[in-house]
């Protein structure tokens, strides 16, 4: 577990980041958002001790980033939105020398064959990393972070610049990486954030907005998880039928059999689908009206409150 508590950052008079705190489990991929400022940089360079802070802790694993880093950096694989590439080093140099400089106590050889196959860069491991496309220069600083099979790896913009088909395939690399890692990433391309990632933190002037699943995210903005379904039957029968079922709740006519209604959890869902099929009403169109992550974000950095934040 990555445990963050009351992490603040102060230059002068000005906060960078301002008591933020949050955990990430194992086995979890999170995205960090945030506008430009917020604190999201700040806030990876403290966590894998790059900087240190005003005040507030970091633990990994726990081990605290200041009082045992050896134990903590060990257990991180960081890449920063400007990947540490030297440029008159081939990819296997580079790696070599990463490797030296980590002290990776596993089969030199083996293990940076192995990573190399992970980010598919294994075709270009004899080239210059100075002649190599944006694309794969991210893939050789995805490589340096792996290198030492890190438990957690914190990935700062590791789409940025990059075109449509590259960011698809980092993509497809980082949700490989999900299956034996905890990552947290940070992007601003939100929906390559949606497309990987179990939950999101959204951090705004330097103190966190909000944490949780985009799905609750938006239940809590909309005051509910919103639906709209096409159910064929008689309108007064379907109304009775859904209202009949526990958790939902504002069921309201459209037009054309469709019908609008909030739900508490796919549980409600499925205690719908059986109602209504015992009924004799079949759902032939179910579609979720919650918020797009954009929205989301867009709501809770532009100064207005989450329904029921205190």
């Amino acid at each position: 577990m990555i445990e963050v508590k009351n992490l603040t950052k102060k230059y002068s008079d000005k906060y960078a980041i301002n008591d933020v705190s949050f955990s990430i489990n194992k086995g979890e991929i999170v995205g960090f958002l945030g506008p430009n400022g917020a604190g999201k940089s700040t806030t990876m360079n403290i966590m894998t001790g790059y900087i240190s802070a005003t005040s507030g802790s970091v633990s990994i694993d726990g081990y605290d980033i200041v009082d045992s880093p050896i134990q903590a950096k060990s257990r991180i694989g960081y890449l920063p939105e400007q990947p540490p590439l030297y440029f008159d080093m081939t990819v296997c140099e580079y790696l070599s020398f990463v490797y030296q400089l980590k002290k990776i106590k596993l089969d030199k050889d083996s293990h940076i064959a192995q990573v190399m196959r992970m980010v598919k860069i294994t075709h270009v491991q004899n080239r210059l990393i100075r002649n190599l496309s944006k694309g794969y220069k991210q893939r050789v600083g995805l490589a340096q972070a792996l290198l030492g099979n890190p438990e957690f790896l914190i990935l700062d913009e590791p789409t940025v610049g990059l075109d449509p088909k590259q960011i698809t395939e980092i993509r497809d690399v980082i949700l490989s990486l999900g299956k034996e890692h905890t990552i947290l990433i940070s992007s601003h391309i939100l929906q390559e954030i949606s497309a990987v990632c179990q939950r999101v933190i959204i951090i705004n002037d330097g103190k966190i907005v909000a944490e949780d699943t985009i799905e609750n995210l938006s239940g809590e903005i909309t005051g509910g998880n919103s639906y709209t379904a096409q159910i064929l039957g008689d309108n007064d029968d379907v109304l009775r039928a859904i209202a009949s079922v526990e958790g939902i709740t504002d069921a309201a006519p459209i037009i054309d059999d469709k019908y609008e209604f909030k739900a508490e959890g796919k549980e409600t869902l499925e205690r719908l689908f059986y109602a209504l099929a015992e009924s004799k009403m079949p759902i032939t169109m179910l579609k979720s009206n919650a918020l797009t992550l954009e929205e989301v974000f867009l709501h809770v950095t532009g100064g207005r409150k989450i329904k029921g934040e205190k």
